[in-house]
């Protein structure tokens, strides 16, 4: 018998479990990349002292920022300035909600599930802008400013790597995407479907380069470049507030992995799980997908932990001269191979 629950029901548990989900992922991200992997990668231990290993570290930094006041500048518009990090971590939040984790595992499943969180990524900027401006700071201001303008030029490839996609799968919704690949073939094998990594490598990469710009981190770093600007717009901020902008960066980059996952390496999907649903199919599904997030992620960091920060003008030159371009050849690739084959 299937339990019937009410529409308010369905959407409490919905806000619980994403409530849940972000937080959570964002100490996964933490611990395992900041704390260990980028420590390791750079010879030394990491955090050692809280807890077995440093493990509890988290909880420990967690409990310091809770404990420190909220401060404003004097000058500060107070309304905007304490609304910016809760526009942010808003953004991230709905990233979420699209993203199957199994056939019946996913908060909603829009018809148009990939440009919903494509749009809800882009709320972002507005927090940024504001937190910039509220601050009456100019270290913040020109912070503001210069993520304003990166995440609005790396915007376009993000969303070009995903068109190839699109037209590739013949799909919007992120479920249609994950069956496209399962249901593919591979020069006629079909024993692990077709991840689009294989057709899409370029489309990847383009994605994997635009996110990193999206998250504001090294090599694309400017917004918040401390020998430049302090901390940008982060720099008047706080307590929670700064822990806003911490849940919803990290929050953030483990969504994007999750993206990546779905819509590149066949998401929830593995060889000998039901599409249709089943419950092996759905304890399952979210160990593959965390898995597949957790080796997307893993590129991320790599990334960010590899290359020093470029300058402002070979920001821009990076993303229209060479990023956007190819973009378009790799729609222009994929349209002739659809029509063709």
């Amino acid at each position: 018998m299937i339990l019937a629950l009410a529409y308010w029901q369905q959407l409490t548990i919905k806000v619980l479990a994403i409530l849940v989900i972000v937080p959570t992922a964002t100490a996964i991200i933490v611990q395992t990349f900041l704390f260990k992997v980028m420590a390791h990668m750079q010879s030394r231990l990491g955090p050692m002292e809280a807890g077995p290993h440093g493990a509890l570290q988290l909880m420990a930094d967690g409990a310091k920022f809770v404990q420190k006041e909220l401060l404003a500048p004097a000058r500060a518009d107070r309304r905007v300035f304490t609304l910016a990090p809760i526009v942010v971590l808003l953004s991230t939040f709905l990233l979420f909600v699209v993203i199957p984790a199994g056939p019946s595992i996913v908060a909603e499943d829009l018809d148009l599930g990939i440009f919903f969180a494509l749009a809800v990524s882009s709320i972002s900027v507005l927090g940024v802008l504001m937190a910039g401006w509220a601050s009456a700071n100019k270290y913040a201001l020109i912070g503001g400013l210069r993520a304003a303008g990166q995440l609005i030029a790396y915007e376009l490839p993000l969303v070009l790597a995903v068109v190839g996609v699109v037209i590739q799968s013949g799909e919007l919704s992120l479920q249609g995407i994950v069956r496209a690949q399962a249901e593919g073939e591979i020069f006629g094998f079909g024993l692990i479907g077709q991840p689009f990594v294989i057709t899409q490598f370029i489309g990847f990469v383009l994605f994997l380069v635009a996110t990193q710009a999206e998250l504001t981190q090294p090599p694309f770093d400017m917004p918040v470049a401390e020998s430049e600007l302090v901390a940008g717009y982060q720099v008047e901020y706080s307590g929670l507030q700064f822990l806003y902008f911490y849940l919803g960066e990290f929050g953030a980059a483990f969504a994007f992995s999750a993206l990546a996952a779905t819509m590149f390496l066949g998401g929830w999907w593995a060889p000998g799980l039901d599409l249709d649903g089943g419950l092996l199919s759905n304890v399952v599904g979210p160990m593959v997908l965390f898995a597949k997030t957790m080796a997307v992620a893993f590129l991320i960091f790599w990334i960010r932990f590899t290359y020093p920060r470029l300058r402002e003008d070979q920001l821009q030159t990076f993303a229209w001269k060479y990023l956007i371009p190819l973009s378009l050849l790799n729609i222009l690739a994929t349209g002739v191979f659809k029509v063709v084959f």
